[in-house]
């Protein structure tokens, strides 16, 4: 039973309860729909095009059937794309030709991309349910330094909640701030 505090002066049936019962955001409330998502086959062309189509950072990977099995995101693509990859793959074709001129065929082969969302994906992915609460994501968010959090139901990706959900929330109600 809830304590309850009696104001100064109050009667006794003027009682007032100490804690005030407060909506609490749930995942569900803030989670955007629908989610985009590609198949584990898609190519990280097509991966790279969504993205840029939708204006948005990152894509869940899902078999045929919905069931989420990764995350990949615009740094998942581009980690692939930085000096020292670059570095590292000329390095490699200079020990593979070993002073041989490589054909221009062979190098063109060597730059197409052939790499699918499964090969870049991230595999273990933190989720929340829809019951889960704005604090809660708020948790896993900040505790793992994320992004985005999807939102699943029996297994499968309903939603997905951003920083930017969280951040939108708090602002239409800085109450749940204190």
């Amino acid at each position: 039973m809830p304590t309850q505090a009696r104001r100064p002066n109050a009667a006794a049936n003027d009682l007032v309860p100490s804690k005030r019962p407060v909506h609490t955001v749930t995942a569900g409330e803030l989670m955007t729909t629908p989610v985009v998502t590609v198949e584990p086959e898609t190519s990280i062309a097509q991966v790279a095009k969504v993205l840029a189509d939708k204006s948005i950072s990152a894509v869940v990977v899902c078999k045929h059937d919905g069931t989420m099995v990764g995350m990949l995101s615009e740094s998942d693509i581009l980690h692939r794309f930085r000096e020292s990859m670059r570095q590292k793959r000329d390095w490699w074709l200079g020990v593979f030709s070993e002073g041989e001129n490589l054909s221009q065929e062979f190098l063109d082969y060597v730059r197409v991309d052939t790499r699918s969302a499964s090969d870049l994906m991230v595999r273990h992915v933190v989720t929340a349910t829809e019951d889960a609460t704005l604090p809660e994501v708020a948790e896993l968010i900040c505790k793992h330094r994320f992004k985005r959090i999807p939102i699943l139901r029996d297994g499968r990706v309903v939603g997905i909640v951003s920083r930017g959900d969280l951040i939108r929330a708090l602002a239409g109600a800085p109450g749940m701030l204190i």
